[in-house]
């Protein structure tokens, strides 16, 4: 019997119609379009307003409303959704059960994966372990952010470079050798002292104090993060080539975490690979956290062909990190 693999057989994408561009942004902070494209290669990014919906759902859902409609596939035929996100619609009830709800799909148990900008690189792990169990035959795995929400549009360092958007795979078994190959991932708890998000939780529930002291916005010290992402996520990409005795030549596409152009042209470098072989989209989307590997792929699905071998790469807050080698399947 051949070896039974995880595949990605559909993708599914949604951006919010509303586009922030950065001479938008030097209307509201201390910033020009040149600074930001030249430190991030990010141009414009998409916003969640009140009037399309309300948090990360409305995302997730239109995301996965897409996929189903492309594949033709009735929702009650998916066993489980997974939402990969760090911005969840509040901090009880699940995201996912929500969004489960609302499509349709009505025979899957349904939860969500924290693991900030590599949220849904872990859940391409997860997932393909319940496929690769044998139990589960159809898993929807969604990466959703609404960063606007968690963002201080008075705080430079962060408001130019996140966005809103989602992206939704369905995995598959496959026997034919192709979909999930490999995967590195690492975390490093130490890290959350210089990325994340210090009000909100148990360690700082809310109070008067805690929202004047804008102590419920996303932070980070610039310098170490990028520093501790170049380093990381560039050698969890070139640690999956080694594994897998993949040659630069062998590897079809870069899918990189569209955090920074310096950290994933980093990335690439150290792959060897030529620029037409990294995904990119950074520069109209932004930084979407959970959801830019899957955007990427509904921005490049086109482009890919079957038996094509993917490397992923992201790195988050708190930290995490990691990569993954994938055969696309179709």
């Amino acid at each position: 019997m051949n070896k039974l693999t995880a595949a990605i057989t559909a993708v599914g994408g949604y951006v919010p119609k509303h586009i922030l561009t950065n001479k938008m942004l030097e209307e509201i902070v201390d910033t020009n379009d040149e600074w930001i494209t030249t430190r991030t290669g990010i141009k414009e990014r998409r916003i969640l307003k009140e009037d399309e919906g309300e948090g990360t759902s409305y995302l997730a859902i239109k995301a996965a409303e897409d996929l189903i409609a492309k594949k033709s596939i009735d929702p009650k035929e998916i066993d489980l959704i997974v939402v990969a996100t760090a911005t969840p619609d509040n901090m009880v009830a699940s995201t996912a059960a929500f969004v489960a709800s609302e499509i349709g799909a009505s025979n899957a148990f349904a939860y969500d994966l924290l693991a900030a900008c590599s949220s849904f690189l872990f859940g391409l792990s997860t997932v393909a372990s319940y496929i690769a169990s044998g139990r589960y035959k159809k898993v929807l795995l969604i990466g959703a952010d609404k960063m606007s929400s968690i963002l201080d549009y008075e705080d430079r360092t962060t408001c130019i470079i996140f966005g809103d958007g989602a992206g939704a795979v369905l995995m598959e078994p496959n026997t034919e050798g192709f979909g999930l190959q490999d995967e590195y991932l690492r975390a490093d708890g130490s890290g959350r002292q210089f990325l994340g998000m210090e009000g909100g939780g148990s360690l700082m529930p809310a109070t008067i104090e805690s929202v004047k002291n804008r102590k419920h916005y996303i932070f980070q010290e610039g310098r170490t993060v990028f520093k501790f992402a170049v380093s990381n996520m560039a050698f969890a990409a070139a640690e999956i080539m080694k594994r897998n005795n993949l040659s630069d030549k062998d590897v079809d596409w870069l899918v990189p975490h569209q955090a920074n152009k310096r950290i994933i042209d980093a990335t690439s470098n150290r792959m060897g690979l030529d620029e037409n072989k990294v995904m990119m989209n950074i520069q109209r989307y932004g930084n979407t956290t959970s959801g830019t590997l899957p955007l990427l792929l509904w921005d490049y699905e086109k482009q890919l062909k079957k038996g094509d071998n993917l490397v992923f790469a992201a790195f988050g807050g708190g930290f995490t990190w990691g990569s993954i080698y994938l055969k696309w399947a179709y």
